[in-house]
């Protein structure tokens, strides 16, 4: 007998529908596969095998023929187990065929027919949705998971009996998650930070309008103690963008039983990390560090120590926002939509430009910042000088709390929201030339002081319109209308002179 059931593969961050076709008939009793299959895949006849003769089922010794459709996609995961047995115990008799097409299948069986947790559930059920597919059984492990979606019944199994039932009865009870989106609690506030006011501003700035950020200090300077607060003043993510940032962690295998995401990542590699696991790929695309990151921080301290291969390995995710991998057969695609927080030390020893413990010439401090290749700051918007904290400043509360600077963020956003809310972008800092015309108006004396600027600075066409959105961030902060001096005047003083790289 032949039949039809439904399941999915999971490519980059998106799910894909797969059909899983069964056919039992007369023959030498064996257990074929076919479909452009990986290893784990064809590893599960045996897991289906075992999972039914332990749950007291019996097989009839035929011959059993899976197809794994559309053949041209490589599937991949545990999680076609589920519709694999299904199919069988379909093909034979035991689950009624037309209950089954309702419903699409994912998950792992164990020896003993429990259905275990897999990688990737969000994906798949979102691709069910989007296939007209009104019902979808999926491990109880993952059932907070699944149910983030909408418009859709997500049912939990444990085992195979269950699922049988299920299907059979077509009877079931969902309850949805109570969800609670927002942002993190503080736990790491500014008061905290003695002087600096300078660099604390300049992170404001960047929060506020998403701006790359790279702060160049002696070590002790509180660069590290800065961006491990930035989480916690980041404006507040809506419902979708959590549900972009659980499906990248879902199917990296990193997200927790709760479900949704809660709040904006913070990712802090270490300066060992390598271009792999930093932008992502492997002979098995999967999420780098900057998808990790998406829609978040990403915090690389000590910047300089990085290879350089690896930092200018961020050049394309910083542009385009997405990390596309391209194998034999076929590509997928990661969203690396992050903020770039980055620290380094001005020298090896990290103490210039004071001569009485910096024992390093210009050129070794030329040397040591040359590591951060000039492509990579012209990406970046906003580079500020962090340095030592002076005696008198230990000890004082700080000028800037985290709360008053959530609230100016909260502020600024909803300038941001009103501006953009008939183009496709969210932040200053996602504006492209023909935003920037209609959106960023400036004074004659501000656009003047601009073009002086580029022309004394030699500064390259990204450079000005960094400035100008950077300028446009500062101006909302002030809920200036327009650009002025001050504002082009204060965003020129973040970029880093390019003579020192």
């Amino acid at each position: 007998m032949f039949c039809s059931v439904t399941g999915a593969v999971v490519t980059g961050v998106e799910g894909k529908t797969v059909k899983v076709e069964t056919d039992v008939s007369d023959g030498l009793p064996v257990f074929e596969m076919v479909g452009l299959l990986s290893p784990e895949v064809r590893e599960s006849k045996e897991r289906v095998r075992s999972a039914l003769k332990n749950m007291g089922i019996s097989v009839p010794p035929k011959r059993i023929t899976i197809n794994l459709s559309p053949a041209a996609i490589r599937k991949e995961g545990t999680q076609f187990d589920l519709p694999i047995a299904v199919g069988i115990l379909c093909a034979i008799g035991i689950i009624n065929v037309e209950n089954a097409k309702e419903y699409l299948f994912a998950g792992e069986l164990s020896l003993n027919g429990d259905v275990e947790g897999i990688c990737g559930i969000l994906p798949i059920v979102d691709a069910a949705y989007k296939n007209g597919f009104k019902k979808c059984i999926i491990p109880a492990k993952n059932i907070n998971e699944g149910r983030i979606a909408d418009g859709i019944d997500v049912i939990g199994a444990d085992n195979i009996a269950q699922v049988i039932a299920i299907v059979n009865d077509n009877s079931f009870y969902v309850e949805k998650n109570k969800e609670e989106t927002g942002r993190n609690t503080i736990l790491y506030d500014f008061s905290d930070v003695c002087g600096q006011e300078s660099v604390i501003r300049a992170a404001l700035i960047a929060v506020c309008g998403m701006h790359h950020l790279l702060m160049i200090g002696t070590p002790g300077s509180g660069k590290s103690m800065i961006a491990s607060r930035m989480p916690y003043i980041l404006p507040e993510p809506a419902r979708e963008e959590l549900v972009e940032i659980t499906k990248i962690y879902s199917v990296s295998g990193k997200l927790d039983t709760d479900g949704l995401v809660k709040a904006r990542p913070f990712r802090s590699p270490h300066h060992t990390a390598t271009t792999l696991s930093l932008v992502g790929g492997g002979r098995r695309p999967r999420c780098g560090e900057v998808s990790l990151a998406h829609k978040g921080i990403l915090f690389l301290d000590e910047l300089a120590e990085f290879k350089g291969e690896t930092i200018d390995a961020l050049r394309q995710p910083m542009e385009e926002k997405k990390v596309t991998i391209t194998r034999m057969d076929g590509n997928c695609t990661f969203p690396a939509d992050f903020m770039l927080v980055a620290a380094s030390n001005p020298c090896k020893c990290g103490y210039y430009p004071d001569r009485n413990k910096c024992k390093c010439n210009e050129s070794d401090v030329r040397r040591y910042l040359s590591r951060i290749s000039g492509p990579i700051v012209d990406r970046i918007d906003i580079c500020v000088n962090s340095p030592a904290v002076k005696a008198s400043d230990m000890g004082k509360q700080g000028t800037y709390n985290s709360a008053d600077m959530r609230r100016i963020v909260e502020k600024v956003k909803k300038i941001q929201e009103n501006r953009f809310k008939d183009s496709d972008i969210d932040f200053n800092s996602q504006m492209n030339p023909g935003h920037i015309k209609n959106m960023a108006c400036m004074t004659e004396g501000a656009e003047r002081i601009l073009n002086d600027c580029y022309e004394k600075m030699s500064l390259t066409a990204r450079s000005y319109f960094k400035i100008i959105k950077v300028a446009r961030t500062i101006a909302d902060m002030e809920d200036s209308d327009n650009i002025e001096e001050k504002h082009i005047a204060e965003a020129v003083g973040y970029r880093l002179d390019k003579n020192i790289l």
